[in-house]
């Protein structure tokens, strides 16, 4: 019930005039950065964060949410008309969402798409606003060593989310801390890795890394791939028919719930959920033989799966502050950069800004099903747009936003240089998304190990000794085999159908 009262409370923040503005805005920017071939979720949030410094945070989040799951919409609009999955995740979107386009079916099988994502987006929402808050009660009774175990946990889970070689995983990751040690110490306040250079004692700006390894890193990877408009089917009618919402009612439901039971697990990323929902789906079917060649109920499930994972990962990560996928790694270190520190303490002590942002997703949602099934053919036109056009300004946008964090151009410099290392990156397969989350939990790793050896008097026994801390080191050996498992099956279903090269997420 108290669950009940803050989110009505946090509706009425959430419908000011200026937060119902901002979801609208963030949900069409998410869509529009989708529809665009090549540019996912992770890249928009990065290149926005700067700009949203200029208003509250809890706006700022409202945006970037929506960004994160209109992007998720709009991943399946190139999916389904151009047969281009821009994540993994949408990979089984492909296989029946294009069949049908060409079929003429285009508007049917995006409308399904829209409404099982609007479905399973509900699903989630409803799964956070009551298990966040008890997942957080739990954690209260958190100190330092468990807090260590917890940090433990994320990066154990998430450093195999990439689908690339632990190893590389692992020496990524231990980079990443090495960055985040540069400039004063955490507990210390003492500056070290400066190397006498004054602009490193105040550390390296987080934000100036993430825009440099993910957008200036699409930008090179657009000017090496010579990227164009390609040729789109046409989209027939713009709504599916009540026969069709019937056959995928069904699809939705699954779909939706799959996503949303395996999306509370660490590390189980969309691309994992909809390929099992896509699975059960063609296993259960009395007409398998329609799968690959335009069923409709091919769309409904993945789509389902993909937005319910991605509303799930939210748990997680308000509750524990431990991100499941990387668009939610960016939005961990946009929530740092306000000063919120996701975890058990963040519903204690900022309750009003969770349960906005949490009303303000069901808005969010609603505006982009609005969005999204009258406009289909508005966002169709400009997965034309040419990159000649979106290169220079994604650069622009880049630069100033990386100044603006702390008028300074040594930070762009930064990003530079991280748009350098993060496409050496991408053409040699290491992965970006452990050495992210290693320099954003980092400090906070860093801080309750000490915390933790000065309770103890210098003794490690403390994070075995203590329950809950023995339990969370147990989960996170478990969660990781776990993760292995799942992550070595979707491999698999990706090289079956010929995916080789796109990172899973």
């Amino acid at each position: 019930m108290d669950s009940l009262n803050m989110l009505l409370s946090g509706f009425g923040e959430a419908v000011s005039p200026l937060n119902l503005l901002i979801a609208a805005l963030g949900a069409a920017i998410g869509t529009f950065v989708g529809v665009l071939p090549g540019l996912g979720p992770t890249s928009a949030i990065a290149i926005l964060l700067p700009m949203t410094a200029v208003i509250a945070p809890d706006q700022g989040i409202i945006m970037m949410a929506g960004i994160y799951y209109g992007a998720m919409y709009g991943g399946s609009t190139t999916a389904i008309l151009l047969n281009i999955p821009g994540e993994t995740s949408s990979v089984p979107t492909c296989l029946d969402g294009y069949p049908l386009a060409k079929q003429g079916k285009a508007g049917a099988a995006l409308g399904v798409a829209a409404i099982a994502s609007f479905t399973a987006g509900l699903i989630g929402l409803v799964g956070l606003v009551f298990f966040a808050p008890l997942l957080a009660d739990q954690a209260l009774k958190f100190g330092p060593p468990e807090y260590f175990a917890l940090m433990i946990l994320a990066l154990a889970v998430t450093v195999n989310m990439t689908g690339y070689s632990l190893v590389k995983s692992l020496i990524m990751g231990a980079f990443g801390f090495l960055v985040s040690f540069v400039g004063l110490g955490a507990s210390s306040g003492v500056p070290r890795f400066d190397f006498g250079i004054d602009s490193w004692v105040g550390g390296i700006e987080m934000t100036s890394v993430l825009i440099g390894l993910f957008a200036l890193t699409e930008v090179f990877k657009g000017i090496e791939e010579k990227r164009a408009a390609v040729k789109q089917e046409k989209i027939g009618r713009s709504y599916p028919s009540l026969a069709e919402l019937r056959q995928t009612s069904g699809p939705m439901l699954r779909g939706g719930l799959i996503g949303f039971v395996l999306g509370l697990l660490p590390g189980c990323s969309p691309t994992v959920t909809s390929f099992l929902s896509y699975d059960v789906e063609k296993k259960i079917s009395k007409n398998r033989a329609r799968f690959g060649k335009g069923a409709i109920e091919g769309v409904a499930a993945p789509e389902a799966a993909n937005n319910a994972t991605s509303s799930a990962g939210f748990i997680p990560l308000l509750a524990l502050g431990i991100p499941a996928s990387p668009p939610l790694a960016v939005l961990l270190a946009g929530l740092m950069i306000y000063g919120m520190e996701p975890g058990p303490l963040l519903f204690e002590k900022n309750a009003g800004f969770v349960w906005t942002v949490i009303a303000s997703m069901f808005i969010g949602n609603l505006f982009l099903l609005i969005l999204n099934l009258p406009m289909v053919g508005l966002w169709a036109k400009l997965t034309k747009v040419p990159f000649q056009v979106m290169g220079p300004l994604i650069l622009l946008i880049s630069f100033i936003g990386s100044y603006s964090v702390r008028n300074s151009l040594f930070d762009v410099g930064v990003t530079l240089f991280f748009g350098a290392l993060g496409y050496l990156f991408h053409k040699f397969h290491w992965p970006v998304i452990p050495f992210i989350l290693c320099l954003v939990l980092g400090p906070m790793l860093e801080t309750s190990f000490i915390q933790s050896v000065q309770i103890s008097g210098g003794s490690l026994a403390i994070f075995v000794t203590h329950p809950i801390s023995l339990t969370i080191l147990v989960a996170a050996a478990l969660l990781l085999a776990v993760s292995i498992v799942l992550m070595q099956r979707t491999k698999r279903r990706l090289h079956q159908e010929g995916v080789h090269e796109l990172e899973i997420v």
